[in-house]
């Protein structure tokens, strides 16, 4: 249990909770029983506390009464006990605040450290809650407690004042002593520390105002003059002695991530006059500059961000600060500035000029007259923008390094961003410590928080309440969750909301307004999506580069390569805010909206052609935009301009491997209208997202409402037959592929008749046409290299280099999947990565090099994992059962396989089917068991049969041919290896040498 005198009377539980106490007789009575708190207070005394001259006519039972009352309030009779000497309150001297602040107080006396002494005063001042014994003020049991106290808590005010000027917080200073020096007058120790500070200030005329009154006051009053202490400061002031200048202020903690740019800023100043720190609020420019200036000879420290009179001679105000910061006389009558010069010629002084945005035109003619008339003089400034004068060395202080969200726990521990939140959290909320369960939650904070130390530190002080997940989890309230700071932080940055509100208090109107307007991106946006989306009103189009540009010199919005502006996450959530303020935000999305609409219709023809990988990359950049518009657009059932982007973006979602996106945009916008084109893009990325219900009704459906428009007809009809075709029902993909090739013919639609011919090479694969494989293949080929569309040359090349296989060229089957991954892996096509490796893992199984067609077939797997596609990851597991088969790992083989043959069997795949009952067959057959390779094989026959390729059937009776062989059948097994060959020739691919592995065996087994 706690107790609070420091203020009106409280008493808290163990866990923080307030107490009632009721009935003011028995709230004075424990009153009088902590004036004292563990020492004995006879009952007679207690009486007389308590009702005076007033007694009640049995005062020691009415004591007993109220002590009663107040046991029942504490909870038991062993907080207040009866002694022979009376009743004392059991409590140690911590649990009372007042004992409490008295602790604090001897501990801070102790501490040499200026920085800790003032802290731990702090907090001993932040025990008082008001007056002392403020309930009882009146009673004279309480006055002399309440001296002591009073007394004890004005000195501990003095003590922090000047610990904290040696820590150069006199701005801070001269503001919040001015009402106790007025409320205590002939207090000479706090109205010293209040002179000084206003001295520091630059606010000399005030600091001697202030001792003139002390001295009127004590001759008035008590007949007295000024001790020699304060005598001695009003001497030093009037001659600006040395030893009163502002040392550089000591950092409150551990600059944390910053060596690289603290080595820069002090590289900088050794060969440049003038520096400047630019950044956004909060980056931490001020403490940059702080540490760099740290232990420099003659460095002076300059805060202006509290300067500015409106109306005023901002040069005036600037060469003041600089004037008193370096100890230089007010008393004649030049002016400041020429003074300032006269008195720094001969001088080397570096001059830190901290928070310089604000008087930014001030600043830079002040700095550039002392470096033209002063030569020693340096000058390292910090401002949300340049200076912009010659010489000036500008530097950037970036954001703290954030981890990326596939960070390990190692490269996050490393990350500054990380590091800093880390320390912070741990010092507010004692135990926290960064590990594998709080890790995400950490690095999302700081990214969200887009690595800005101010925003970091804020956050980190609610660990303590909401732990980091319930933290993260708040970002999207971010500034009434980081709305409390430190106490002894300068206004602007004690919240997140103030930090950014210093910024734009600075803005002219037209910045403003682009500024918010910006904020609809989602994330960043060229210069031509800010003219489209800014303009409007007041701003016109022609101005906004200038108005963006100035932005960026203010550091609130960020550059990237010169070509795309951003607003960090916190700027953004602000400026939206303004925006709907300013009843903007209606209009503003709107033209947004209709610009996205305009590019990706734009970009849509150029996604097939020499133009490909530009267009992709354009896409990429504005892919957060995109689906930020697409989104909003559903979101308020507006299907115009969503139907417009999904079929602008299908074909950009399908190269890039986005197909459950697509297919959940496209079911969407269908929801809302009935479109054919939509239709079909969402029939065919239902296929590629392995959901093949209703799909032929809906493939004829969506041709029949694009009957009147032949080109969308024939792309739509050619889409539906790729996809069904990769879901394995070629009979379908033939039949759409038909009207396809027509209607590009047709339109002469060169692109079309390309994937048409890519299509029908890929039929003849299934059909195991070898020779229509082949024709098809180089005429697709030839059209695709004509119009440099690099993506039909990988889907072309996979059919070119499995011909190459089927005919025993592994060279040229290898080179044509290698080339597939080079082109696959420039364009950023990235499941057709994995299948292009997978398909030089199997030439590397077929070749003997099964090192390596694991190594091939493991990389396509980790990539189609990383993309979640089912296709393949099949693919890649299958290559890796028929590497292990041959490498003699049954087990490996079996567990590979079978994990895939219900799957493709539910897929209706029959020509997979038959390759992984073949193999799993072969599997049987080399551990033993005739009956299971039998059943297997029997089974594989019936897959291959309907997918009309002889090879698949080849294959299958090759496998009974070995079972019969194990089963004794010699002369069933020759016939059926006989009309597997049989089969092989008519297909024009009799097997070659490095893949008759499997028929060589049997054949020894029957001609041994």
């Amino acid at each position: 249990m706690r107790f609070g005198v420091l203020g009106p009377l409280a008493v808290w539980s163990g866990e923080g909770e307030p107490i009632r106490v009721p009935e003011v007789m028995v709230r004075t009575l424990l009153a009088r029983l902590l004036v004292d708190p563990g020492r004995p207070v006879s009952a007679d005394r207690l009486a007389a506390d308590l009702w005076g001259e007033d007694q009640p006519a049995s005062p020691a039972n009415s004591l007993q009464g109220k002590v009663s009352q107040l046991r029942r309030a504490l909870g038991g009779r062993d907080v207040v006990v009866y002694g022979p000497a009376g009743y004392h309150l059991r409590a140690e001297p911590d649990a009372v605040d007042a004992g409490r602040f008295t602790a604090l107080l001897t501990e801070a006396r102790a501490i040499a450290d200026a920085r800790r002494r003032a802290g731990k005063l702090t907090a001993a001042l932040a025990l008082w809650r008001g007056p002392a014994f403020a309930d009882v003020a009146d009673e004279p049991f309480a006055a002399p407690a309440i001296a002591r106290l009073e007394e004890q808590r004005l000195a501990a005010l003095e003590e922090q004042a000047e610990a904290r000027l040696l820590l150069g917080e006199h701005r801070a200073l001269a503001a919040e002593l001015a009402a106790p020096a007025a409320a205590h007058p002939l207090r000479e120790r706090l109205r010293a520390a209040h002179m000084k500070a206003l001295y520091l200030s630059g606010r000399q005329s005030e600091a001697l105002a202030a001792y003139a009154g002390l001295r009127e006051r004590l001759r008035d009053e008590l007949g007295l003059d000024p001790g020699p202490e304060v005598a001695a400061l009003h001497q030093a002031i009037l001659e600006h002695a040395p030893h009163l200048r502002v040392p550089v202020p000591i950092s409150p903690s551990e600059l944390i991530g910053r060596d690289h740019e603290v080595a820069q800023v002090c590289a900088a100043l050794g060969s440049a006059r003038l520096v400047t720190l630019t950044g956004p609020g909060g980056v931490g420019k001020t403490r940059l500059a702080l540490a760099a200036a740290e232990g420099v000879e003659g460095a002076f420290v300059v805060e202006l961000a509290g300067r500015h009179r409106p109306g005023g001679d901002g040069v005036a105000e600037v060469a003041e600060s600089v004037a008193a910061a370096l100890g230089i006389r007010d008393d004649v009558t030049a002016p400041v500035a020429e003074r300032l010069v006269g008195a720094l010629r001969a001088r080397r002084p570096l001059l830190v000029l901290d928070n310089c945005e604000h008087l930014v035109e001030a600043v830079a003619e002040l700095t550039g007259t002392l470096l033209r008339e002063a030569p020693g003089v340096r000058v390292l400034a910090t401002s949300r923008e340049p200076l912009a004068l010659t010489g000036e060395v500008l530097l950037a202080v970036p954001p703290l390094p954030v981890p990326a969200p596939d960070a390990g726990l190692d490269t996050m521990r490393r990350a500054g961003a990380v590091r800093l939140f880390a320390a912070r959290a741990a010092a507010s909320a004692p135990g926290f410590t960064l590990d594998e369960g709080n890790a995400a939650a950490v690095a999302a904070i700081c990214r969200r928080l887009d690595g800005i130390p101010l925003a970091l530190e804020l956050a980190a002080t609610r660990v303590r309440a909401l732990g980091v997940q319930g933290l993260a989890d708040r970002l999207d309230d971010r500034f009434r969750l980081l709305a409390t700071g430190r106490r002894d932080a300068p206004a602007r940055q004690r919240t997140l909301r103030a930090m950014i509100d210093w910024s734009w208090e600075l803005l002219g109107e037209p910045e403003r307004v682009v500024l918010r307007r910006l904020a609809v991106h989602a994330d960043g946006c060229t210069l031509e999506a800010a003219e489209a989306v800014c303009a409007g009103g007041e701003v016109a189009a022609a101005d906004v580069l200038d108005l963006l540009s100035r932005l960026v010199d203010r550091s609130l919005v960020v550059t990237a390569g010169g070509t795309r502006y951003r607003l960090l996450e916190s700027v953004a959530a602000y400026c939206l805010e303004r925006l709907r303020e300013a009843g903007e935000s209606g209009p503003v999305r709107r033209r947004r909206d209709e610009h996205y609409a305009d590019l990706a219709e734009r970009a849509e023809p150029y996604l097939r052609g020499g133009d490909q990988r530009r267009w992709l990359s354009r896409l990429d950049e504005e892919a957060a935009n995109l689906r930020n518009v697409l989104e909003e657009a559903l979101q308020r059932g507006a299907a115009g301009p969503a139907l417009r982007l999904v079929n602008a973006l299908a074909w950009y979602w399908y190269l890039r491997g986005r197909h459950r996106e697509a297919h959940r945009a496209s079911g969407a916008v269908l929801e809302l209208v009935t479109d054919g084109r939509a239709l079909a893009w969402h029939t065919g990325f239902a296929l590629l997202t392995e959901d093949g219900e209703g799909r032929r009704e809906r493939a004829d459906r969506a041709l029949d409402l694009l009957a009147g428009d032949p080109a969308a007809h024939a792309m739509a009809a050619w889409f539906m037959a790729w996809t069904h075709l990769g879901f394995g029902d070629l009979g379908a993909s033939e039949k759409l592929g038909e009207p396809a090739l027509a209607g590009f013919a047709a339109t002469g639609e060169a692109w079309g008749l390309a994937a048409a011919r890519a299509l029908q090479a890929q039929h003849a694969t299934f059909r195991g046409d070898l020779a229509a494989l082949e024709r098809h293949g180089a005429d697709s080929a030839e059209r695709f290299g004509r119009l440099g569309d690099r993506w039909g040359l990988v889907q072309i090349g996979e059919s070119l280099g499995f011909l190459a296989e089927i005919n025993g060229d592994y060279e040229r089957a290898a080179a044509l999947h290698a080339e597939g991954v080079r082109i696959a892996e420039e364009m950023g096509l990235v499941l057709d990565v994995s299948f292009r490796l997978s398909g030089l893992g199997r030439i590397a199984m077929l070749t003997g090099d099964y090192a390596a067609a694991n190594r091939h077939h493991e990389r396509a797997l980790r990539v189609a994992e990383e993309q979640s596609h089912t296709f393949g990851v099949q693919f890649a597991e299958v290559g890796l059962g028929m590497v292990a088969r041959r490498q003699g790992r049954l087990d490996a083989a079996e567990r590979y396989l079978s994990r895939w043959l219900a799957w493709t069997r539910e897929l209706g795949a029959d020509y997979a089917v038959a390759l992984l009952l073949a193999e799993l067959g072969f599997v049987a057959e080399l551990r033993g068991d005739a009956v299971r390779a039998m059943a297997l094989h029997e089974e594989g026959l019936a897959a291959a049969i309907p997918s009309g390729d002889p090879r698949a059937r080849a294959l299958a009776l090759e496998g009974l041919a070995g079972a019969h062989s194990l089963a004794g059948a010699r002369e069933k097994a020759v016939a059926l290896l006989a009309e597997a060959a049989a089969l092989r020739e008519s297909a024009g691919a009799p097997l070659p040498p490095a893949e008759r592995g499997d028929v060589d065996r049997i054949s020894a087994r029957v001609h041994p």
